[in-house]
């Protein structure tokens, strides 16, 4: 019979019952009983009350019973902690069984425990299982180390689980060695600072000779412990890729993605001109190949990844474009995702072949399928420049078929057509414009609009085909809005005579009657330009447009270097970072090619450029409240003078502006809003804040005037390192790290610019946010020359302090926008308050008694500086360099006095009395300022110049 009859009893009175059969001399009854209590609590009653009488049974030799009693004691032991320390008598007993699956059921169980008190009372049993004679002892021993290390990280580094864990990787038996590097993987990911997987050659080495004899998830593991890996030069990465490769003819795809993980990692490694380079990639196809007969659901997950290697290598699959042909039973989401790779993969040599194929999935009966296939004909008119009268024809004939939504979207990528190949294909607009009436798509009728704007000379009747869509001007969304206003402007420009009420009555519509304010702002630059210099309008309006590029959709190039290292796994799914999806405590580390890091700067093979960014401040992601809200008060034209601020243009000067351009520069230049005025300086003292600290001995102040001031020459001032501020997975490629330098009175901003993308990068500008003491830059962004992809510049903005006024959090928070070419980044540092500590900051020596004694007492702050080994008249001068001046020395009791003081650029000062006895490394520093809240970062100043 069955174990089912055990779920199907309900009785009352039910708990007493087993209590009495779990204390029952036949072990059979026992036994019974047990299953009957697991029944029950599987299905959710509780059963807890049981707990004695359940662990009372694991004194037995029956495995199928112990295993029982386990499963019981895993799920129980949380709620009952106290009781389950009874059991830890029979663990220890079990760990020295002669049996080994009572062992290692043993030491799993204890890993499942997941109870403080009881963890140190199993460590004696698990050194012993670690180091058992039996493989499977020691392989269920390695994972039980990761799930203690989950629960008490600190016992197992203290108890040295970690180094026997490390010694398992050389063990014997493969599944020993698999399950060592899981767990040493699973530990490293929650710890990523830790250096756990010291990978080496040899340890690499004891890795591929295990990989061939684990089961299929130990191969898994050791795979991705590989792709961690980074080879000493071409000859060891491709040692390691002929020892991978055979696990491409793996029967589980997770094993063939991982080898092939590691493949597209180490290939970076490789000489092109290498005949085993070519040899890899042609084995590198056939596996991808098969993972497409697999069922839907894995096809997904192969096709996504194989997305990723197409954009990195697409010569690896350029032959196999027809296992990408859509099957009629495949479902939408395989077929839109093979419809993606076949557009990647079109070429010259296979254009006629995707053409016929798509035009055929053009008439199939997925709506979604077919605007996708619409779309692809014209992705492949743009990227292969031979088809594109093919492809043109082959939109043409999907026209005629009158299928609305076939129409409308093969408009759409007609428009791009024109703004690849202009003067090209023109005559078929006529074609176009016969299917007018049918468009109610808001992208099908603005990309109409915007053919008949563009072309309004060829069109005879283009005045009457606007006219007609002017009707519901109202109605319409948007984007045809928007169009529509810029295509009737267009034809105003080049038929003046017959078009100026039409022109009228849109800019009327856009201005007076439209609530939308881009769609106002528009009509209001396009009236002042029309009224105000009608051949600049033609200029702007008119101008050349960029053609158009190849391929708009690819991933940014180094995000697509991460999601490579992370093939076979949910990143490569999703197409996104770990770290934008996974939550919580553990460390996302990102990951880089080998070989891509910048030009010019030499690194050790196992640091990644990435880990130079780990240890940059936390980039502060600007919320909507703070930077965007205040980017109207951005101008990123770079400022002509230093002086103050020109007046605001009036509008009729505007108008020559090129308003359309899109850049922020040129949509926030020119004040059209009129924004603040500079700041007036840091206005009154903030508040102080409650004294957290307390007040000093002020030690015989009134000597002051009869000391000598011993005070040596000054030194330079000091600038920290620079720090990456703008990661380039954040900026589309462009990497900026930087610091803060004074240098001859001037706030200097430096940094290194470098270009991480594919793409050449222009027109650089810069602004800063409000902040605390007014900083902006002084001078435009001077970055003369184009950055060219790998290529890094050294850039100084000079900076004053008459910007904008707004108190920060931290204070000397600065919140920055850079623009270029791509887009406008955003990026949050810290200066350090010692840039802003003025040359003309030495007090008068009555001045600071007075101003002294005259400061409240609530606002002296008292810091410590540890660690510090100068004398007194060395760190005097090293503290004159960053503008921070001894006015006198005195000594009191074998112990230096230094009474200094700073003045910052709003004119705040701040007082100090530094103490120093020699052979102490430890200064006492007491600092008084009326605003309180500067004390804190003075103070960090201090410690930046005296530790550096």
């Amino acid at each position: 019979m069955t174990d089912s009859k055990y779920f199907t009893t309900t009785k009352k009175g039910e708990i007493f019952e087993l209590k009495a059969e779990l204390n029952s001399d036949k072990k059979e009854k026992k036994k019974e009983a047990v299953k009957k209590v697991i029944a029950s609590m599987t299905v959710g009653k509780d059963v807890s009350a049981l707990f004695p009488d359940v662990v009372n049974c694991m004194q037995t030799d029956n495995l199928e019973l112990k295993k029982l009693v386990y499963l019981y004691l895993m799920n129980y032991a949380k709620s009952q902690p106290d009781m389950a320390i009874m059991a830890v008598n029979t663990f220890v007993k079990d760990c020295e069984d002669p049996n080994p699956l009572i062992r290692a059921l043993a030491v799993r169980t204890m890993g499942c425990i997941r109870v403080d008190k009881i963890t140190e009372y199993l460590c004696e049993p698990l050194r012993k299982c670690l180091k058992d004679e039996d493989p499977y002892v020691r392989k269920t021993a390695a994972v039980c180390v990761a799930k203690l290390h989950d629960i008490n990280a600190q016992l197992v580094e203290d108890q040295g689980f970690l180094d026997t864990l490390k010694d398992l990787i050389s063990d014997s038996n493969p599944m020993v060695v698999a399950n060592a590097v899981a767990a040493l993987s699973e530990i490293a990911e929650s710890h990523p600072n830790s250096n756990l997987m010291d990978l080496n050659p040899q340890t690499i080495n004891k890795l591929l000779t295990a990989l061939n004899e684990c089961t299929e998830w130990g191969q898994i593991f050791i795979l991705d412990c590989l792709a961690n890996y980074t080879p000493r030069d071409d000859r060891e990465s491709q040692s390691i890729c002929e020892r991978v490769t055979p696990r491409l003819s793996h029967a589980n795809s997770a094993v063939v993605l991982s080898a092939v993980k590691v493949l597209m990692k180490f290939m970076e490694m490789l000489p092109k001109d290498l005949d085993y380079y070519g040899t890899l990639l042609k084995k590198l196809a056939p596996p991808l190949v098969t993972l497409l007969s697999a069922e839907p659901e894995l096809q997904y997950v192969a096709l996504r990844n194989i997305n990723l290697i197409v954009q990195r290598r697409p010569e690896i699959l350029k032959h196999e474009m027809k296992v990408f042909f859509v099957k009629y039973n495949d479902p939408i989401y395989v077929k839109l995702e093979k419809l993606d790779i076949m557009i990647r993969l079109a070429s010259q040599a296979n254009i006629a072949q995707v053409l016929a194929e798509l035009k055929e999935y053009a008439t199939e009966v997925d709506v979604d399928f077919v605007r996708k296939a619409v779309r692809a004909i014209g992705r492949c008119a743009i990227k292969v420049e031979q088809s594109a009268e093919r492809c043109v024809s082959t939109l043409l004939d999907l026209i005629q078929t009158k299928v609305n939504y076939v129409v409308q979207e093969a408009i759409v990528v007609i428009k791009d057509i024109f703004r690849k190949y202009p003067n090209k294909y023109e005559s078929v607009i006529a074609t176009l414009c016969e299917n007018l009436d049918s468009l109610d798509e808001p992208e099908a009728r603005a990309a109409m609009i915007w053919i008949v704007g563009e072309y309004a000379e060829r069109i005879d009747n283009a005045d009457e085909l606007l006219e007609s869509f002017l009707e519901g001007f109202h109605d319409e969304s948007t984007q045809v809005q928007l169009q529509l206003l810029t295509a009737i402007v267009k034809l105003f420009l080049k038929k003046p005579t017959e078009t100026q009420e039409l022109v009228q009555q849109v800019l009327s519509l856009a201005t007076q009657d439209s609530d939308n304010p881009d769609l106002r702002d528009r009509g209001y630059i396009y009236w002042r330009l029309l009224s105000t210099d009608p051949v600049a309008a033609k200029e702007v309006v008119l101008a050349e447009k960029p053609l158009i590029s190849e391929e708009t959709d690819l991933i940014e190039p180094t995000l697509l270097e991460e999601l490579i290292c992370h093939i076979g796994t949910l990143a490569s799914v999703y197409h996104k970072p770990p770290s934008a999806f996974v939550e919580g405590s553990r460390g996302v580390q990102h990951k880089r090619l080998p070989g891509s890091t910048e030009s010019g700067e030499s690194e050790s093979p196992d640091t990644t450029s990435a880990a130079a960014v780990s240890d940059a401040p936390p980039a502060v992601i600007p919320s909507q409240g703070d930077l965007l809200g205040d980017l109207l008060n951005l101008d990123l034209t770079p400022p002509t003078t230093t002086g103050p601020p020109p007046p605001a243009s009036s509008g009729m000067q505007m108008g020559a502006m090129d308003l359309l351009g899109g850049g922020l520069d040129s949509l926030l230049g020119g004040d059209l809003g009129g924004s603040p005025a500079i700041g007036a300086g840091f206005g009154a003292p903030p508040a102080a804040m409650p004294a957290s600290f307390s007040a000093p001995v002020s030690g015989g102040l009134d000597d002051l005037f009869d000391l000598g001031g011993g005070v040596g020459m000054p030194m330079g001032a000091y600038s920290a390192p620079k720090t990456v501020w703008l990661p380039a997975m954040k900026a589309k490629g462009l990497e900026i790290s930087g610091t803060f330098a004074r240098r001859s009175g001037v706030i200097q901003m430096e940094m290194t610019l470098t270009n991480k993308a594919m793409s050449v990068m222009t027109d650089f500008a810069i602004q800063f946010n409000r902040n605390s003491f007014g900083l902006a830059p002084a001078g435009p962004l001077q970055v003369l020359t184009p950055l060219n992809p790998n290529q890094s510049i050294e850039v100084t903005l000079p900076l004053n302090t008459v910007g904008p006024v707004m108190k920060m959090e931290p204070l000397n928070n600065l919140q920055v926008a850079v623009k270029n070419n791509i887009d406008v980044f955003y990026f949050s540092c810290q200066y350090p308050i010692s840039m802003l500590f003025v040359e003309d900051g030495k007090m008068e020596r009555q001045v600071f008694l007075a101003t002294w004694k005259d400061i409240p007492n609530d606002n002296e702050a008292q810091f410590q500086i540890k660690d510090c080994h100068l004398s007194s008249d060395a760190a005097s001068n090293k503290l004159q360099g960053s503008n921070i001046f001894t006015i006198a020395k005195r000594t009191v009791d074998g112990q230096d006095m230094l009474y200094q003081s700073m003045k910052l650029t709003n004119g705040i000062w701040v007082l100090a009395e530094m103490r120093v006895q020699a052979g102490n490394p430890v200064y006492t520093v007491s600092l008084k300022c009326r605003a309180a809240e500067v004390s804190q970062w003075v103070f960090q100043s201090y410690e930046a110049v005296l530790k550096n």
